[in-house]
């Protein structure tokens, strides 16, 4: 079995379902009570949103890249961002030259063996706004078109994930505004909807929508568990 490495508190909300999620589905495959071989780093989100809002990308991408060697030189294998909005520096991340898993990957993998072309996408404001989150590799590798909200939408999203789930506040009120954005979605023909935020999944579920929700969360967390048993 190969050692995950992964960077979390963005926030750590979501790494601690990363974590039962890769834990739960190795000891499904290989049974008894194995788990999974992993190694976190969780950063202080505190510090890392003050990078972002000062548009500071450079510098959270050379700090997550000396994780990514932290982590190698911990014995992980592979390193994967428990994060969408993260994946902005995924570049700069990558001249650490250890290897990354993508959050975009199995994710444009499961929206092309559900055949869908076009996508909507609900997120921060930066994964919404910035195409190298998702939306850049998700239509150059796989051909899939993304639909992002409007600025008034954007902003509301962008406040909710900062403001509520990032704290662990996970409303009603919220999932039901949730809900009508990716309405407003499929109506301008998303046949799916990412759920592009880490914390989303904790908020929004199937029964929430009319079309199908891919959890980048759930699909990044399984996709680290087929390489590791690779």
């Amino acid at each position: 079995m190969k050692t995950i490495g992964m960077i979390g508190g963005m926030s750590w909300e979501s790494s601690s379902v990363y974590y039962q999620i890769i834990n739960r589905e190795v000891q499904k495959r290989l049974g008894g009570v194995h788990s999974a071989k992993s190694l976190m780093y969780s950063v202080d989100f505190g510090e890392m949103e003050k990078l972002q809002s000062t548009g500071l990308w450079r510098e959270a991408g050379q700090e997550l890249a000396d994780v990514c060697s932290m982590l190698a030189r911990g014995g992980a294998d592979f390193v994967m961002l428990c994060c969408n909005t993260m994946h902005l520096v995924f570049d700069e991340m990558e001249k650490s030259g250890v290897r990354l898993l993508h959050i975009a990957d199995p994710l444009g993998d499961a929206i092309r063996r559900d055949g869908f072309g076009t996508v909507g996408l609900i997120g921060t404001r930066y994964t919404m706004e910035d195409g190298r989150v998702l939306s850049d590799r998700l239509a150059k590798k796989f051909g899939i078109e993304v639909l992002t909200p409007d600025a008034e939408d954007r902003a509301t999203l962008h406040r909710i994930i900062y403001e509520e789930l990032a704290r662990g506040n996970f409303r009603d009120e919220s999932r039901d505004v949730c809900a009508s954005i990716m309405g407003k979605l499929v109506r301008r023909g998303a046949q799916g909807v990412i759920l592009g935020c880490t914390e989303f999944p904790i908020l929004l579920k199937a029964e929430h929508a009319s079309v199908p929700l891919y959890d980048t969360a759930t699909l990044h967390a399984l996709s680290a568990v087929d390489l590791a048993l690779s």
